[in-house]
């Protein structure tokens, strides 16, 4: 499939699409059964990153006591094709043994946005064999460094992740770009998550709504953005900000209310949800997703 950008057209379309989308909803849909839950309870493993760099079998049982279910994975041993100090074939049985799954990770593909493209390649070969023995649907690109935020950057980022998905599309799983702040950071009038939305093949590239960043920094909430690509944000990352500082916080804790979220999550196009917290912790890691998860059973399950 061709990885040509998508046009400005094609782009302002797909808002057009979601206001019928809009129009054919039922306004008879009670409060409680909109925000009911189809999802299993996922978390990110960054937020427990240092439990699990120390101790990952008794993490890994404690996420599950919680009732997480559904992981996304973060540190990718490239060299090893591991996760946490273990074979990918170790670490799933690991996870089966525990009624665990995970569905998507974060490579470290910014590393290869400006290397040739067969070093790039070859780094994605290594990330879908991963994948393929964790049973991951998508391998997602998670961050750019800071020198590579500018819009030539993300013209680039936009033909790498036409790339990365068709190569990964091949292999039978799916990509998915993650936003942070700085995707929304006005340059020259531009956004650098527009290029990303405009620039890549949705057939081959979908979207991670970090929703603590979008209440944070982006002009447009998430309504706005599901509406503008109906159907191609098939992954949340769920996190609260601090009403005070703005930093993260646990869910419930803070100014996001995902009892109105949730409800759009068939205009978004919702797979998966994962929990995160990627620091500013009340106690630890460890309290801080028992909290978040309390927090989901009551109020979005």
């Amino acid at each position: 499939m061709s990885t040509a950008a998508f046009s400005r057209r094609q782009f302002l379309g797909s808002a057009l699409a979601s206001s019928v989308l809009a129009s054919l909803s039922s306004p008879c849909q009670s409060a409680a059964a909109m925000t009911k839950s189809r999802f299993e309870m996922g978390l990110q493993l960054y937020t427990v990153r240092d439990p699990m760099g120390r101790e990952p079998l008794p993490t890994l049982k404690r996420i599950a006591e919680l009732g997480y279910r559904n992981l996304e994975t973060f540190g990718f041993d490239a060299a090893n094709i591991g996760y946490y100090g273990m074979s990918a074939a170790e670490f799933r049985r690991t996870l089966d043994r525990l009624n665990l799954r995970t569905t998507s990770g974060h490579y470290d593909l910014s590393k290869y946005l400006e290397a040739p493209q067969s070093e790039l390649r070859d780094y994605v070969s290594r990330c879908i064999e991963g994948a393929v023995a964790l049973r991951q649907k998508y391998i997602t690109w998670p961050w750019l460094a800071p020198e590579q935020r500018t819009l030539r950057h993300y013209e680039l980022l936009a033909d790498r992740l036409n790339l990365v998905g068709e190569q990964v599309k091949a292999a039978g799983l799916g990509t998915a770009y993650h936003n942070h702040d700085f995707d929304f950071f006005p340059q020259e009038g531009r956004q650098g998550y527009d290029i990303v939305m405009q620039r890549t093949d949705p057939a081959l590239v979908k979207l991670q709504l970090d929703l603590y960043w979008v209440a944070h920094s982006s002009p447009r909430t998430p309504h706005e953005l599901f509406s503008l690509q109906p159907g191609r944000f098939v992954m949340w990352h769920v996190k609260d900000l601090d009403r005070k500082t703005r930093d993260y916080t646990e869910l419930g804790n803070g100014t996001i209310d995902y009892t109105k979220i949730m409800p759009e999550a068939k205009l978004a196009g919702l797979e998966e949800y994962f929990v995160e917290q990627g620091g500013n912790f009340a106690v630890d890691a460890m309290h801080s997703i028992a909290v978040s998860a309390a927090y989901v059973k009551s109020n979005l399950e």
